[in-house]
């Protein structure tokens, strides 16, 4: 039995104590039942759930790069190849947009001012109404206006509930949707003299925008973002203290004299182990 629920928190107590009835002497529940659960990361899951679960995360990748390549990727090459080259030219400025306000959360207060979930269904269906918009207007002119207001105001705007977000999202795509983009445009803002690059790629093969990915973002910069390479070192700084505090949580307590004598080690040999 498959069943694909869309969690409710406040309902999972129910569904641990009917879970418990099936496992149960009296409930008698199959051998062959399975059930598949899918949530949005919450603390309202009860934990014997959670503890007779096989439990399975789909995280973003770390980095521009792997987030670019994760964004073209989702397309498959049947269904992209032979689609009119501004199709392609949008789709890979649609892909970076995407890849940078998720990947733009890192920086915490100095990028979003609170953590929204864009996901890829955003992508997907950004990319859905582009495509119609352009099959409609075939040999006539982008409706770039049109797009970047579905963009910034409905799909990915949809989640935003800040003003000042709002108006991040949408710098965003006005820096990236207008003709220009189908003439090599350069992706990264205020990079002047910088010596780094992005641009959009002419019309190229499928995996020659992978290619392009790979060779072209070298390196990852808060210049990317239009931040100044100064905030590389606050996001560094908070990564070193979740680290070090992560690590620090899972050192055992110190125990009494005589269950130290029981062949527990101490705090201090643990870290030597983890210095070797």
């Amino acid at each position: 039995m498959l069943q694909n629920i869309h969690l409710m928190p406040t309902w999972l107590i129910e569904l641990e104590k009917i879970l418990d009835s099936y496992s149960g002497e009296a409930g008698g529940g199959s051998g062959d039942f399975r059930l598949f659960l899918s949530a949005e990361p919450s603390t309202g899951i009860p934990i014997g759930i959670l503890d007779r679960s096989i439990k399975l995360t789909n995280e973003p990748p770390a980095g521009l790069k792997a987030n670019m390549k994760r964004a073209w990727t989702y397309f498959t090459k049947e269904e992209i190849e032979d689609k009119d080259p501004k199709i392609k030219s949008i789709l890979f400025a649609l892909c970076f947009f995407h890849s940078t306000l998720i990947e733009r959360r890192r920086f915490g207060p100095k990028g979003w001012n609170m953590s929204y979930p864009f996901n890829t269904g955003d992508l997907r269906d950004s990319y859905l109404v582009m495509n119609r918009y352009m099959e409609q207007n075939q040999g006539g002119k982008v409706p770039f206006n049109d797009l970047i207001y579905i963009f910034g105001e409905i799909m990915y705007g949809g989640h935003i509930v800040d003003d000042w977000d709002r108006r991040l999202c949408n710098s965003y795509l006005l820096n990236i949707m207008f003709e220009q983009l189908f003439d090599e445009l350069e992706l990264f803002p205020y990079i002047e003299g910088k010596g780094i690059s992005f641009k959009v790629p002419g019309q190229n093969p499928y995996e020659k925008y992978i290619e392009h990915i790979e060779t072209s973002l070298k390196q990852e910069t808060p210049l990317a973002y239009g931040l100044h390479p100064n905030a590389e070192i606050g996001f560094r700084t908070d990564q070193c203290k979740t680290l070090f505090n992560t690590l620090q949580e899972l050192m055992p307590k110190e125990t009494s004299n005589h269950e130290k004598g029981a062949d527990i080690k101490s705090s201090n040999e643990l870290a030597a182990d983890l210095i070797k």
